[in-house]
């Protein structure tokens, strides 16, 4: 359901708007890992942000909170909502991404980016996970498996643009309905190996995992639903994917399955979009 951009975002508005402390928002990025770094990528995002430049030592995680609030020039408590939005870029489909940037080539990389907006241009903040050369990290959120040692973010200056389109909910949830019943249909239709196990148990598993990342208490219900179904239609494509090809027996299987998956990733993508948007709306109503 979640990425760190997700909760960096709705965590960092939640305070902004006098809903969460402090607190409330680096227990929510300390699930991602134990440790944050925010370093400015360019001289203009140290001005906006307060960051130090040229000194590129690493800042800690309270300086993620003061760098949202510098760039949305909003104060905890109130006021006008900032403008805040996270990207979720793929190949093919990069859009908010200001183009020939370097931040748009390394938001594409990490396939995640916080864009946080100002009168005079904003910034986008690009999470990077960095792992420890004797760990191997896992973000599965089980206790018996390391998390990454630092979650570093680079922050860049970027010109004033208009904000991302608005995404409606209901529609985003009725597309996902419809989704739900294809992504189920081609679940069912896999005939695994002997071994392999129940793919619906899979699916449990994946969810399992992804569900130790909290939600802000003033987040609306209906986007609520709507992420938790978009998660388990994510979890049934990680599911599909990982099943191909020893879980297919023909050529002729895998190009059902993957032309059944495919579309979803869109579906997915952009309900999760509308969800956190109004997620994000609802802490300023």
């Amino acid at each position: 359901m979640w990425c760190p951009s997700v909760s960096l975002s709705v965590w960092t508005n939640a305070w902004l708007a006098g809903h969460a402390a402090p607190d409330d928002v680096l227990d929510a990025l300390s699930a991602w890992a134990p440790t944050h770094s925010v370093v400015a990528y360019d001289a203009v995002a140290a001005g906006r942000t307060g960051l130090p430049w040229p000194d590129v030592d690493a800042a800690g995680p309270m300086s993620l909170l003061r760098t949202v609030r510098s760039a949305a020039g909003s104060r905890p408590g109130g006021g006008a909502m900032p403008s805040i939005a996270v990207l979720q870029p793929v190949p093919g489909d990069v859009r908010g991404l200001p183009v020939g940037t370097t931040f748009a080539a390394d938001a594409l990389d990490a396939g995640e980016a916080v864009v946080v907006g100002g009168r005079d241009g904003g910034i986008g903040l690009v999470p990077v996970f960095e792992y420890d050369d004797d760990l191997s990290g896992d973000l599965s959120g089980d206790e018996s498996s390391p998390l990454p040692g630092v979650l570093s973010w680079s922050v860049y200056s970027l010109p004033a643009g208009p904000p991302p389109p608005h995404q409606d909910l209901g529609d985003a949830e009725y597309t996902l309905r419809s989704a739900v019943r294809s992504a189920a249909e081609a679940l069912s239709s896999l005939r695994l190996p002997g071994g392999a196990g129940d793919p619906r148990a899979l699916v449990e598993e994946v969810l399992q995992a992804a569900s130790h990342h909290r939600i802000p208490d003033h987040a609306p219900t209906r986007a609520v639903r709507v992420l938790e179904t978009a998660a388990h239609v994510d979890a049934i494509i990680t599911v599909s994917t990982g099943m191909t090809p020893t879980g297919i027996h023909s050529a002729s299987e895998a190009r059902i399955a993957d032309g059944a998956m495919r579309p979803l990733i869109a579906v997915v993508r952009d309900a999760r979009a509308a969800a956190v948007s109004a997620i994000l709306q609802s802490a300023w109503d």
